[in-house]
């Protein structure tokens, strides 16, 4: 069968495109992937500052622009969507439409082909995970669009069973496929040379990534490891408990004088540039509360990074904990730090950890065996 398949998403990596984060980085690796096995890929990115078509790398992408309305553009602008994706699906003969469930962005929508929701993680169920409260609006949003959906796919067992609870989801329409990487874009020819001491994070400064635990985890390595040093990449955000709106801000205010000369802070950097920063890296460590799956975790470990992960649900499928990475709960800040300091005290373990990481990741998360699994999926679907 010949698959002609479409993805509508907030988010996609690429130059024209204004924002591109987890969501949008998984769906290009998987677009990519399953593009250069012979499917047609078209991906809808809406939002957009303007409205263009273009290729790349085998994909065809479709910026949809964004529209202002006077009133009611949560209704308005999902029709304007909903018309032009269907507009496209005539006239190219797409077959299958995914989309992610934050927001429900296809909650009124209706599509001349079946609708497969992914679940990259819903407000619905970081909400939950965060033990936050959620406003009413949002899980109707969400909930409206899984409504509409013919099946689902979760890049966890744990994310698609929450998933399924959390909107009353039959668990046999939810199929746990994992995002994958494209493993020879993440090569590392020397794991054995890198920055003693350098912790680094990756991801936005918020609080559910548990950002506002390093402060405290920090301090405890550094008594035990004077020169360790810690490097966060990625954007700030504001605090919704606090109502701060600046999360680094507040990050500061919890460090210490002497520990703030010992943090860099490089804000967003671009996509390329990361992978050089993984592999200066010591240790990489995501002390996050809410994912689904956490894919800057991955390419650290395909890397040859010893990480240390938060030990929640999802996270227990990352990694075998103790032998490819270490799972610590971010709340346990003696513990966490002390298993860093492991990490950076033993330079055999830091390498045969590294060593293991690219390992698990070569068995579970390649690209390639994850494209075959999505194809099989799909032709179920159609």
């Amino acid at each position: 069968m010949s698959l002609k398949i479409a993805f509508l998403t907030p988010e996609y990596p690429h130059s024209k495109i204004k924002h591109a984060a987890g969501i949008g980085t998984s769906i290009k690796n998987l677009a990519v992937a399953l593009a250069a096995k012979g499917v047609a890929i078209t991906v809808f990115v809406y939002g957009q500052n303007t409205a263009e078509v273009f290729e790349d790398e085998g994909v065809t992408i479709h910026l949809i622009a964004n529209k202002h309305y006077r009133f009611g553009k949560w209704f308005f602008y999902r029709k304007y969507i909903e018309n032009y994706v269907n507009k496209a699906i005539k006239e190219t003969g797409i077959q299958l439409l995914e989309a992610p469930d934050w927001t429900g962005i296809t909650a009124f929508m209706n599509f001349c082909v079946p609708l497969i929701i992914r679940f990259h993680g819903s407000d619905t169920y970081f909400c939950h995970l965060e033990q936050r409260k959620q406003k009413r609006k949002n899980y109707w949003f969400e909930k409206l669009a899984v409504m509409k959906a013919k099946a689902f796919i979760a890049p966890t067992v744990f994310a698609g069973n929450l998933t399924a609870q959390l909107f009353n989801v039959l668990p046999n329409k939810v199929t746990t496929i994992h995002n994958g990487l494209e493993l020879n874009k993440f090569i590392n020819n020397q794991p054995e040379v890198y920055e003693e001491g350098v912790l680094l994070y990756i991801g936005t400064l918020i609080r559910k990534k548990g950002v506002l635990e390093l402060p405290e985890i920090f301090h405890r390595v550094r008594e035990a490891c004077p020169n360790a040093k810690l490097i966060l990449i990625g954007s700030d955000s504001g605090d919704v408990q606090t109502g701060n709106s600046s999360t680094w801000k507040l990050l500061q205010s919890e460090l210490s004088e002497e520990d703030k000369e010992a943090v860099t802070y490089l804000g967003k950097i671009p996509y390329e540039q990361v992978q050089e920063f993984i592999k200066r890296a010591h240790v990489c460590i995501f002390p996050t509360f809410a994912e689904t799956l956490g894919m800057v975790t991955i390419e650290s470990m395909a890397l040859q990074k010893p990480v240390v992960n938060s030990n929640i649900g999802w996270s227990q499928e990352l990694m075998e904990d103790g032998k490819s990475g270490f799972l610590v709960h971010p709340k346990a800040h003696e513990a966490y730090a002390a298993t860093i300091v492991r990490v950076l005290q033993d330079r055999h373990l830091s390498k045969s950890m590294g060593q293991e990481a690219r390992k698990y990741v070569e068995k579970y998360f390649d690209i390639a065996t994850i494209a075959e699994q999505n194809i099989e999926f799909y032709k179920k679907m159609i």
